[in-house]
């Protein structure tokens, strides 16, 4: 039923990816900090501290086609509760599409350091955590799918 508590942990998922794309990632100052480098879902972008003017920027919306697919898994897993085995299969899928979004951002955060300033580490912010909470809500939604699914075989077995 739609009313169970994975729908809420679903939701949830589909949230954290649309904070994960409206917030930034990453961030990093130079050595004498008159620039910043900003890691959004959408760009990798240098900016000068004083201006705020953009002084280069790099693509990379692999990050947040990967943050609306998970997205749009969530979604539509939550309409998927009459079949909970693919229910499960989906959330297992989205799970992983997870974690590589996870490893994409900690690759392209790490690559982009050694070049703009290799002697200090950049700073995680809002839009990381975010997908851990994704995560963490994708792994809660798929316990309780399993608890249900647990409950009904038990439930034929007696009939």
């Amino acid at each position: 039923m739609i009313q169970r508590i994975q729908t809420v942990f679903l939701f949830l998922v589909a949230v954290a990816m649309v904070l994960e794309v409206s917030f930034p990632i990453w961030e990093q100052f130079n050595a004498d900090q008159t620039q910043m480098m900003v890691l959004s879902a959408w760009s990798l972008d240098t900016l000068d501290v004083q201006t705020n003017a953009v002084l280069a920027s790099e693509n990379k919306i692999f990050i947040a086609l990967l943050a609306i697919l998970s997205a749009g898994l969530a979604v539509f897993s939550i309409f998927q509760y009459k079949n909970r085995t693919k229910q499960m299969f989906l959330n297992m899928i989205n799970s992983i599409a997870l974690v590589v979004n996870l490893a994409l951002i900690i690759w392209t955060s790490h690559s982009a350091n050694q070049v703009f300033n290799p002697t200090e580490d950049g700073t995680f912010v809002f839009g990381f955590y975010a997908i851990f909470g994704g995560m963490i809500m994708n792994l809660l939604a798929n316990r309780f799918i399993r608890k249900d699914e647990l409950l009904v075989r038990s439930v034929d077995r007696i009939r």
